[in-house]
């Protein structure tokens, strides 16, 4: 062992020591900071959100004392240095922006998803237009010539600037340059405001009504429709006749504050207007026309005297403007809150959205959080926000966030005016969009019915099934003339839809027997069959194809043939009552709308049916499997609710317009607030149209009532007894037995058929063993088969 020299043994000690007192000294801090940030995973997140929002505030303000103060020391010296080099002349307004991020933070806490791109769209902008600064100042660089220097950059965009700018300026002029930069500051604008390309327009128009038309009358050239209207002179202001949100309960009322304002525009449930073109012009040898005598072959209108008006959207009145957020909006927040922290839950209220009838508020859950844990505090929630109507969705359609749904104590009016002049209306030409209404967040539902392509609609009494098919129809007679659309509708009730008796867009009279309601979908299907007849004969897929090559010229009628082809309208089918239907003629119901429903979307046929009793023997299966678009309104029991939409939901609406509304191809139905459209506002458009255009209705669709009348008895056995009927005749001999033998029946048919013929004359009564007497003779043979065939 050799021995230490005593100095370099007392400089280890003392290196030791100082090792061990700085590892002591660091296991100490490290201790208090694990501690610490234990702590602060602790913290509620809103204090964690407060601290951050107060720490840029108090950035901001530091900044602002260091950069817009003329006395300064040496750090304020180096900061505003620093700042002035990095931003340039525009450094004066990074202490704003950091209030404004410190504001976004502190204020506005549910946002914090919209935040990062505000912090993106801000930061865009403002890298824009310092490079069109420092272009502006002549490009200077950070050293160089005289003309450069950091002085020079500093008065100019700063180093941002010039990192931006000078790239593309040396490569490029600068009226290249500078709309480029100019671009990416309105990439920075459209981020901020959220705003797609696509949507410019739009915005652009929301602007110019806030700024010019808020307060000023609307008007009709400002629709931008295709079509002219005209109000009619003298006609009388739309008024209310039934108070929307009635109710049989008294008590104190609100005044009804409406206004003009506009409607939110976004886009609804809209298609094309009109599919691809069809093929070339084909001239194939079109077959004749169906077997069965028919006066008229299409539905055609005859000429007028001038062109069709439709009605001015202005007859429809605005409903309230919609409210973005109020008192009980907080008031509901806090409960859900005071809820998830009673209950030990890690989730937050996030924010909301707020529609017309209900508002939808968004919980987050935290880590490792069941969302079986929220949900089944149902019946807490509705206990601590006092309503018994609260629906959970668990997610919400395109967000990773339970959505709870409330109804608002102060509802607001959606009105079927405002939904047709909503941009997503007036952008679509196509004749069968009709107006829904508004959804949670408050953008504007429509539909197109010629894509739906038929749709069941259910409601208990009250629930505003009625108002609903009174908007589709009004819809309808806004935006469609009488050769574009016709229709048929079917009112057991006999009250419902007696207002639109006589307009023009009918085919037949408001049929409002259940008997002669059956025969006129027969009649519809005999409609679809010769309409395919025609489509198959020309080698189209679908009515709208046809109907431009009709337009163009480009079908012929086979020589020697008087054909003349004309467009074929839309039909539609309106039925008010199933249930009523149903319970008349259940078999021959469902027959005709199970076939409609099958084959008529491409023959431009399309059925809306409407009952307020969606029970299983009503709305069998074969009706729902074919009627793929449904539209559900309050609901009695969650059976009702499973019929309709094959999913519960329609149990908790609060009736009213409020519904949950399934379009085809849809997993989860969007609940919407329905259009509103008053009894004197229907009256208008109708005495509008009446005025336009007499009805014309179809004499063959009173042809079938007289048929079925005669053969109502005859049933299935209309060819047996036609045989009988030229049996007996031929030989002169009527007798039961020999029914029995020629036509091998049983001797209940055979009795059966002779009793037919002795209503009709054909055989005399009764005498016992012996033959009946045959009182037709055989040269009146043809004409008994003829009255037996109805012909």
């Amino acid at each position: 062992m050799t021995h230490q020299d005593p100095i370099s043994w007392i400089f280890t000690m003392i290196g030791k020591l100082i090792v061990g007192l700085w590892m002591l000294l660091a296991n100490g801090i490290g201790s208090a900071a694990r501690a610490l940030g234990s702590s602060a995973r602790e913290l509620d997140p809103a204090h964690r959100r407060d601290g951050v929002g107060l720490a840029v505030l108090a950035g901001a303000i530091v900044l602002a004392a260091m950069t817009w103060r003329d006395a300064r020391g040496a750090v304020s010296d180096v900061v505003n240095v620093v700042v002035q080099a990095v931003f340039g002349s525009l450094a004066w307004a990074l202490p704003l922006l950091l209030g404004l991020l410190a504001w976004r933070f502190l204020r506005h806490p549910d946002q914090n998803a919209d935040t990062g791109r505000m912090v993106i769209g801000w930061s865009a902008l403002l890298v824009g237009v310092l490079g069109v600064i420092h272009v502006a100042n002549g490009v200077p660089y950070p050293s160089g010539t005289k003309t450069d220097g950091m002085d020079k950059v500093s008065e100019a965009g700063g180093i941002i600037g010039f990192i931006v700018s000078a790239p593309p300026h040396s490569i490029l002029p600068p009226f290249i340059t500078i709309p480029l930069l100019l671009i990416l500051s309105g990439f920075g604008v459209l981020v901020i405001t959220a705003t797609p390309v696509h949507r410019i327009p739009e915005r652009l128009a929301e602007l110019k009504h806030l700024l010019f038309e808020r307060h000023g009358p609307a008007q009709p050239g400002d629709q931008g429709k295709k079509r002219t209207r005209a109000k009619k002179p003298g006609e009388p202001e739309v008024g209310d006749l039934v108070k929307p949100y009635d109710t049989p309960v008294l008590a104190e009322k609100d005044k009804d504050k409406r206004g003009d304002h506009s409607p939110e525009i976004v886009p609804g449930l809209t298609d094309e207007e009109e599919s691809p073109a069809g093929p070339e012009a084909r001239k194939p040898e079109l077959p004749e026309p169906s077997p069965a005598p028919r006066k008229v072959e299409q539905l055609v209108l005859s000429p007028q005297a001038g062109p069709y008006q439709l009605p001015d959207l202005q007859s429809l009145k605005p409903g309230s403007a919609p409210k973005p957020q109020t008192k009980a909006n907080t008031v509901v927040v806090n409960a859900l809150t005071s809820v998830l922290e009673q209950f030990t839950i890690d989730a937050q209220v996030m924010g909301f959205t707020r529609g017309p009838t209900v508002t939808r508020y968004e919980i987050e859950l935290g880590p490792a959080v069941k969302v079986e844990k929220v949900t089944a505090l149902t019946k807490n929630i509705a206990y601590a926000v006092k309503s018994a109507d609260v629906r959970i969705l668990s997610p919400i359609p395109g967000k990773s966030a339970i959505g709870v749904e409330i109804p608002n104590a102060d509802k607001d009016l959606v009105a079927l005016g405002d939904v047709l002049r909503a941009q997503v209306a007036q952008a679509d030409h196509h004749p069968m969009i009709v107006g829904l209404g508004k959804d949670v967040e408050g953008r504007t539902i429509v539909a197109n019915l010629a894509k739906m392509p038929h749709l069941l609609i259910a409601g208990a009494t009250g629930a505003g099934k009625s108002v609903c098919v009174n908007g589709l129809i009004t819809s309808i007679l806004m935006r469609a003339t009488p050769d574009e659309v016709r229709m048929v509708l079917v009112d057991p009730k006999r009250v419902e839809l007696s207002v639109y008796e006589g307009i023009p867009h009918l085919i037949t009279p408001i049929i409002t027997n259940p008997k002669k309601a059956a025969e006129a979908l027969d009649w519809v299907v005999g409609e679809m069959d010769r309409r395919y007849d025609d489509l198959a004969a020309s080698g189209f897929r679908h009515v709208d194809e046809f109907n431009k090559a009709v337009r163009a010229g480009q079908l012929k009628p086979p020589p020697g043939s008087e054909r003349v082809y004309q467009p074929y309208p839309y039909l539609l089918v309106i039925v008010d009552e199933l249930a009523d239907l149903m319970m008349v003629a259940p078999r021959d119901v469902e027959d005709s709308i199970v076939r409609i429903t099958q084959l008529a979307r491409a023959a431009g046929i399309h059925l809306v049916i409407a009952t307020q009793r969606p029970s299983v023997d009503v709305v069998t299966g074969l009706i729902k499997a074919n009627v793929p678009s449904r539209l559900a309104f309050a609901v009695s029991s969650l059976t009702d609710s499973r019929v309709i939409l094959d999913q519960p939901g329609a149990e908790k609406l609060v009736g009213q317009g409020d519904a949950l509304f399934l379009p085809m191809g849809a997993s989860k139905p969007i609940r919407i607030q329905n259009a509103f459209v008053s009894e004197k506002e229907i009256a208008g458009i109708v005495a509008h149209c009446k005025g336009q255009m007499q009805a014309e209705y179809r004499d063959d669709v009173a042809a079938v009532t007289v048929k079925k009348e005669i053969d109502e008895d005859i049933g299935d056995d209309l060819d047996l007894l036609l045989q009988a009927a030229e049996l007996i005749v031929t030989t002169q001999f009527g007798s039961t037995s020999m029914l029995q033998r020629k036509l091998r029946v049983g001797f209940a048919k055979a009795g059966r058929l002779m009793d037919l013929l002795e209503s009709r004359n054909v055989v005399g009564p009764s005498e016992g063993s012996k033959a009946r007497e045959v009182m037709v003779k055989p040269d009146e043979l043809a004409g008994l088969l003829a009255d037996l065939r109805g012909e």
